[in-house]
């Protein structure tokens, strides 16, 4: 495995497919293979170091799901609550113009019919409300971005179906109207305190140690500049402003807003597969950690996949020809990141790089998976 996995990012690198990048496998709680490769910003030389921090994009989910847990744990609120008891204000309508109730279930399951942005042409609903995606529009409101949400259109009646989207933003806007705290004080006090962290912000100032985004290019990778929005399929791209992450008047966006180190995200998906201190119940736990919407319902990830409370879950390897064992969760970030739990073998594996979209959708992880687990079943 660990020739296999040098291989992979060395390839990666020579190839010019990333900049830099940072893995780490775990097996029992314990690290098995831990590399920092390349460069953190090619401009300045400074190569790659363990403990850089990265623009987190989605890899923000399962901190914020952890924290969404936790808070039903102390009674804060249910998810089966409906989302006006904590914004009154929030109430999207069907296209024939009804408000149907949106739980905080439906948000946190992707199921309430809300969207986002990137997954539309640059004519959609969403483009034409001037919706962020959380990773965009530095300077732009919490209450401001709401607002825009609740003007467009529901894709489905909430419980309906499945469309990846802002609802984890919303369900930040309740968690802070809730509680009465800032969602970063919030990440302070229920995850990165527990756990002895200190990387995970929403904002932060303009540091060495921060890795510099770079968006795929040929013959090599670009710096990523604000208001660049490279094709992630036909029509869908994200918009990126990397000077977000310095923008204190930007919103805090608990699906893409976080910066923080592998050392940090590993810990967290440490604890919530039992290892070291308990950010949550074992019940808490177990309740993410299998399907959350009707199995037979389909996720962006696919056959043989459903999604549970912040990550897709793996249901069927034979239908995903994927060599990852059932039960599996998995999920990635924009800004070039992979990251998957096996609680079979009892084996995470995380990889944050500095190059968009190759970390989490090109050839790399794909390369990590099959030098742990072997080539994918044909199919």
């Amino acid at each position: 495995m660990q020739a296999g996995l040098d291989a992979a990012l060395d390839s990666a690198l020579a190839e010019k497919r990333i900049v830099g990048a940072v893995l780490i496998v775990t097996e029992g709680g314990k690290r098995v293979h831990a590399r920092a490769v390349g460069q953190s910003d090619r401009a300045t030389g400074r190569a790659m170091q363990l403990g850089d921090r990265f623009r987190l994009a989605s890899v923000t989910k399962p901190v914020a799901s952890a924290l969404f847990m936790a808070l039903e744990e102390d009674g804060t609120w249910s998810l089966d609550a409906p989302v006006t008891d904590f914004l009154p204000g929030f109430r999207p309508r069907l296209p024939d113009g009804t408000a149907p109730e949106i739980t905080l279930h439906h948000l946190l399951t992707h199921s309430s019919g809300l969207g986002y942005r990137f997954l539309e042409a640059e004519t959609g609903p969403y483009a034409r409300a001037g919706i962020s995606d959380g990773m965009d529009q530095p300077g732009l409101s919490m209450a401001e971005n709401l607002d825009r949400i609740a003007a467009a259109p529901l894709y489905f009646p909430p419980g309906t179906a499945w469309r990846y989207s802002v609802g984890i933003d919303v369900l930040g806007a309740a968690a802070e109207a809730a509680t009465g705290q800032s969602l970063q004080q919030l990440i302070d006090s229920r995850i990165s305190a527990p756990l002895g962290l200190t990387s995970l912000r929403f904002t932060t100032p303009p540091a060495p140690d921060l890795a510099t985004a770079y968006l795929d290019a040929s013959p090599e990778p670009i710096p990523a500049e604000d208001g660049m929005r490279p094709l992630l399929w036909d029509e869908g791209g994200v918009t990126f402003a990397p000077s977000r992450a310095h923008d204190a008047g930007s919103f805090a966006s608990c699906g893409a807003g976080l910066t923080g180190s592998a050392p940090d995200i590993m810990a967290v998906l440490a604890s919530l597969a039992g290892h070291g201190t308990p950010l949550l119940s074992p019940d808490s736990v177990a309740r993410m950690s299998r399907p959350q919407i009707p199995t037979d319902m389909p996720t962006i990830q696919g056959p043989g996949w459903s999604f549970g409370y912040g990550w897709a879950v793996h249901t069927d390897p034979a239908a995903s020809n994927s060599a990852l064992p059932a039960g599996t969760m998995k999920w990635g970030g924009v800004y070039g990141h992979s990251w998957f739990m096996d609680p079979a073998n009892d084996r995470i594996s995380l990889l944050l790089t500095n190059t968009a979209y190759e970390g989490m959708s090109g050839t790399l992880p794909d390369q990590i998976n099959s030098a742990i687990y072997g080539p994918a079943p044909a199919g």
